[in-house]
């Protein structure tokens, strides 16, 4: 195994900042891939190219500009979690948030101090400051976790809420828990502590909003070009959260929460675009400050723990989080299984490591010897409720009936009669559809076909509140209004992913006068059929139809069988919907279901059956055909 020397002459400064960028995206990206825990893959990889391998050295390579560059970047972490805290989305979660914070935090502190004073066998004074900073349940970790497991409206609005406003009230409180301990081991004055803390607490309000205030005010009124609102945000950014800190330790990330929270409420026109560079900066501050706070943890330090280490864990997954948090949410009118999913789900992240660390130095300095365990039992604590939460939360969340939607959905936009046949093909390889339109009327077809709906304008605060976005994977732009298509298509793309966003072909698409930039609407459908035209093929001989291959039938059969049938999207055996490009074939695997669209067949065309399927097609109550559960096309 490789010495810390040896590592910091094997990567310069900038070779290191590579592997962690490397190391950290391309973690999240095979987690993607994979369907795994972004978190767990990126601390397993800090720990193999740190104390495993010896790679990577943090503290020998970046010297003393570590700690300021993590400081910095849980700064904009928090800015940013902050920047999602818009108070439209709490509606019925509004008190259960207020009493998780005016209530769980304080009792979270109680018994995380009680957990490591009478468990880990910590001093009063370290058990006082560490479990202040364990009111910390992480952003950092349940942002990646809530994207991966899908959770209802609710209980993902109070484990965001929480995990963001409590980041800096924990970090509050181990300031206070370490000012009373200053008291005590020194001959500083109460008082003056006590001022102290007053004054950094008050300061770093005053700053944060007045910061907020300003930007707001600066990018409503023009007064800051647009090209110039991120750079401008940034340096703001730093600014407040140099001066807060500088005056109280830690104060800075009230102030950064706060200036976040007022932008995210103002109304701003351009928030959108703000928010989402500021996404992706902390998606890239996320994964480099994992690895290097894990490649930074030496087997030394976590040999100090011993067994009683394990149990001080358990105690705190068990009970120091459970507990505050039922009593919190007690007498509200949260179900009781949002109360255990949010009781039982509390992964700590890289804030806590980081504070851990640095006050665990600062009771070292003022001679509390047991302060050198704060830094390793913290580590240990992220690890643990990482790996825990990373593979329980989606099943737990399923088990409860709180998953938003176990299977990938498809949200349709217009509600034609093309929009219901699709609909209800999609449902025959049971999966979740919904179909949007601003007409009620138009939705009446979809509602006698048992098909969800949303009646309104789907990129309204009303959508917001009432569709549960995240239960679909696909976005599927068909309404009579190429323009309306183009605007959702765009607009919805960054929350979809642009590459399960599409659009039917605008009717001016293929002159040049007309043709919009990639960066605008969505993909092509395969057929690549205007508005007009896809409901007249559905208006004349043509239907959707599900196929299931087998290992008799294969696609070379189905070829043959449907030879005039135009293959539109795959569902394989995993559970992944793939629609297809145009001119792209289906795979040929056992089990695949085959989504197309073609001629009605010929039982179909002959005998009273054929004439009431058209009559009903003609009256705008057309009927899908059915799944073949032995596979090949459907028959009847």
């Amino acid at each position: 195994m490789a010495t810390a020397e040896t590592a910091a002459g094997v990567l310069d400064p900038v070779l290191a900042f590579a592997l962690v960028g490397a190391l950290g995206v391309g973690g999240q990206w095979i987690a993607w891939r994979l369907r795994l825990p972004a978190i767990v893959l990126m601390l397993a990889a800090g720990l193999i190219v740190g104390p495993v391998l010896g790679v990577l050295d943090p503290a020998a390579q970046f010297g003393d500009m570590l700690q300021p560059m993590i400081a910095i970047a849980v700064a904009i972490i928090l800015f940013e979690g902050g920047l999602t805290l818009d108070f439209h989305s709490l509606s019925d979660a509004a008190k259960g948030v207020r009493r998780l914070v005016f209530i769980g935090g304080p009792l979270g502190w109680l018994a995380s101090a009680c957990a490591l004073h009478f468990v880990a066998g910590l001093s009063w004074e370290s058990s006082a400051v560490f479990g202040g900073i364990m009111i910390v349940t992480g952003p950092t970790v349940i942002a990646p976790l809530l994207r991966q497991a899908k959770l209802s409206r609710r209980p993902a609005a109070l484990l965001q809420w929480e995990a963001i406003v409590n980041d800096p009230v924990g970090a509050l409180a181990a300031v206070l828990a370490f000012e009373v301990v200053v008291v005590l081991q020194t001959a500083t004055g109460a008082g003056h502590a006590v001022q102290q803390l007053a004054i950094g607490i008050g300061i770093a309000t005053v700053l944060g909003l007045a910061a907020g205030w300003g930007m707001a005010t600066a990018f409503k009124r023009g007064w800051v070009p647009e090209y110039m609102k991120v750079p401008v945000l940034f340096v703001v950014l730093l600014g407040v959260f140099a001066l807060s800190d500088s005056v109280l330790h830690e104060s800075g990330l009230l102030a950064v929460t706060l200036m976040g929270i007022w932008i995210a409420n103002a109304g701003l026109p351009s928030f959108t675009e703000l928010y989402r560079f500021k996404e992706h900066a902390t998606v890239l501050l996320v994964s480099g400050v994992f690895i290097l706070l894990a490649a930074g943890m030496s087997f030394e330090r976590l040999m100090i723990l011993d067994w009683r280490a394990l149990v001080f864990v358990a105690a705190v997954i068990l009970i120091a989080r459970p507990l505050p948090v039922l009593i919190a949410l007690a007498l509200t009118n949260v179900p009781w299984k949002e109360r255990f999913l949010v009781a039982f789900t509390g992964p700590r992240g890289v804030v806590l490591v980081a504070v851990a660390g640095l006050f665990g130095d600062r009771l070292a300095g003022l001679g509390i010897t047991d302060a050198e365990r704060i830094a390793p039992l913290a580590f240990v604590l992220v690890a643990a409720t990482v790996v825990l939460h990373g593979f329980t939360l989606s099943p737990f969340a399923r088990a409860l009936g709180l998953s938003a939607g176990e299977k990938p959905g498809v949200l349709i936009l217009g509600g034609s009669r093309w929009s219901v046949e699709l609909a209800k093909a999609l449902e025959k390889m049971e999966l979740p559809v919904m179909i949007a339109d601003t007409n009620h009327a138009r939705l009446r077809n979809a509602r006698d076909a048992g098909v969800p709906t949303f009646f309104g304008d789907i990129l309204s605060e009303a959508a917001e509140e009432r569709v549960e976005l995240m239960a679909y994977e696909k976005l599927i732009c068909a309404s009579e209004n190429d323009p309306y298509n183009t605007l959702v298509a765009t607009d919805l793309a960054p929350e979809f992913g642009r590459e399960n966003v599409f659009q039917l072909k605008r009717v001016k698409q293929a002159s040049s006068r007309h043709a919009l930039p990639a960066t605008l609407g969505g993909r092509a459908l395969a057929q690549e059929l205007t508005f007009m035209e896809a409901n007249a093929q559905i208006a004349g001989e043509h239907e959707f139809r599900v196929s299931t291959l087998s290992e008799e039938w294969r696609l070379e059969q189905w070829r043959k069988q449907l030879p005039d049938a135009i293959a539109l999207a795959e569902l394989g055996p995993g559970g992944r919907l793939h629609f297809l490009d145009p001119g792209e074939d289906p795979s040929d695997r056992e089990g695949m279901k085959i989504l197309s669209i073609g001629p009605a067949r010929a039982e179909r065309k002959n005998g009273d059956e054929a004439k009431e399927a058209k009559a009903a097609r003609v009256a705008g109550q057309g009927n899908a055909a059915p799944v073949s559960s032995k596979g090949g096309p459907a028959t009847g």
